[in-house]
């Protein structure tokens, strides 16, 4: 284990990183950390800079083709509600799938960016 790199955030690229910020600070309950020229950075309340688990969007000309190579997961106990709330948000559900112990819904956010939903199961 190393003490002189960690992972403090993700950044999506987007063509209108105002409007995807937008939609992942209702979806997780984050608050701005930054927003200047085409650059977004969202994180938990009380969390600063430097402190990690931020996400940031930045603007890109091109759009979205393929299938993401990397995609968030975000946990739930309650996975149709949130599922019913993301999506009211305006996310689109793609899927549902499971293994033992724990379910998921894949789901695109408004820009087409997958990312699942996940909950134990019994």
């Amino acid at each position: 284990m190393t003490d002189t790199i960690a992972l403090a955030g993700i950044t999506i690229d987007s063509n209108d990183p105002g409007a995807l910020a937008e939609f992942w600070r209702s979806a997780l309950g984050y608050v701005t950390l930054a927003d200047d020229d085409g650059y977004v950075m969202i994180a938990p309340p009380g969390v600063g800079f430097g402190e990690g688990r931020y996400l940031a969007f930045q603007q890109v000309p091109e759009h979205k083709v393929t299938k993401n190579r990397v995609h968030l997961d975000v946990q739930t106990t309650a996975r149709a509600e949130e599922v019913a709330r993301l999506t009211a948000l305006g996310a689109v559900v793609l899927g549902e799938h499971s293994l033992p112990g724990f379910a998921w819904t894949v789901l695109q956010d408004p820009q087409g960016n997958e990312f699942c939903v996940v909950a134990p199961t019994s």
